[in-house]
């Protein structure tokens, strides 16, 4: 049996892990054969196929990034995407495919799957936002690079007595900024699923300066003020549809400054969050993702997606991810609430 393999979406801390223990297990155990699919389902577009095999995934477990590439790249938004695809799948004579990414690349996968074609899906975001599964890999290293951070940040805010605004990922989902802010000790901490009032953020800062002590705000992606709308760094659309998002973070700094006279300066932390080493927890958590995903090959368990619940990896079915973005339940973010101000 031939095997394909890609990485969809951005990259992110443990798809390297995925990709060398689906390979091991997948040689080792089954006899397998495999390839890779270059730059996600572009590389499946164009038939850009490599091959892939042991020696070709090791040393590869701590890099960060994918080895195989990605792209946003949407099969439906190109001229007969789905005979092309199940057209060059043929033609390199692969059986089925184990899918690495997050909603856009699996919902993609889960049209294609309804379409005929043999594939497992792996989820992998650093927002955590996948329905179905308890976390996805990249999360953690996500939030530990996005601590560190606020971390060094408190030292220099309270050096100068001046609010720094930190950025962080987080379209739609504000699991990074609650973790990392709870995790980093911030003052305030604003995700999109919950509209804020920049009177009550300012409100939150003067307290923090009446307590000799500097503030650190956190501010997902896509944050919004109430009776506001998302910030965004251009208008332009990927071939999923999305806005690039930026900018909270600059005017939240400017209203504070202008609303508390106290100084305030802001750092995006961007696409740092994603690169480099993956955190161990990510490394372990993406590693049994492969080895489930290619049990799930062999076991001919296609349209289904490896998913973490509790400490249990399950198989659960595609099309029920898409349902939902998974969000911020608002009574866990409730809980923090003491800690603002």
């Amino acid at each position: 049996m031939r095997v394909g393999v890609l990485t969809g979406g951005g990259d992110c801390p443990g798809l390297n892990a995925v990709i060398r223990s689906v390979v091991r297990k997948g040689v080792q155990e089954y006899g397998f054969d495999f390839v890779g699919l270059r730059d996600g389902w572009l590389g499946a577009l164009h038939g850009d196929v490599v091959p892939l095999g042991i020696a070709d995934v090791r040393g590869i477990l701590p890099r960060g990034g994918t080895i195989l590439g990605s792209s946003r790249t949407n099969p439906f938004k190109h001229e007969d995407g789905v005979r092309r695809i199940k057209d060059n799948l043929a033609t390199h004579q692969v059986d089925a495919l184990v899918v690495i990414g997050g909603e856009d690349t699996l919902g993609v996968a889960t049209e294609l799957s309804r379409q005929g074609v043999a594939l497992v899906g792996v989820p992998k975001t650093i927002d955590n936002d996948v329905s179905g599964t308890d976390y996805t890999f990249g999360f953690d290293t996500a939030v530990g690079i996005a601590t560190e951070a606020i971390d060094r940040l408190h030292t220099t805010a309270e050096s100068h007595m001046r609010t720094l605004v930190v950025e962080v990922m987080g379209r739609h989902s504000g699991w990074i900024a609650l973790h990392a802010g709870v995790a980093g000790g911030a003052n305030v901490i604003l995700i999109p699923e919950r509209p804020f009032d920049v009177d009550q953020v300012c409100e939150w800062v003067k307290n923090r300066f009446k307590s000799h002590y500097a503030p650190i705000v956190v501010a997902a992606e896509g944050a919004v003020p109430k009776e506001g709308q998302m910030f965004l760094k251009d208008r332009s659309l990927d071939e999923f549809g999305h806005v690039r998002l930026s900018g909270i973070g600059e005017w939240l700094a400017q209203e504070i400054e202008a609303r508390t006279g106290k100084d305030a300066r802001t750092t995006v932390l961007g696409h740092v969050q994603r690169g480099g080493t993956p955190s161990a927890f990510d490394r372990w958590l993406a590693t049994r993702f492969g080895l489930h995903a290619v049990q799930a090959v062999h076991d001919g368990d296609f349209g289904t997606l490896v998913a973490l619940r509790g400490t249990q990896i399950v198989r659960v079915p595609l099309d029920g991810t898409r349902s939902r973005t998974k969000t911020v339940d608002p009574s866990l973010y409730d809980e923090f609430e003491v800690f603002f101000g």
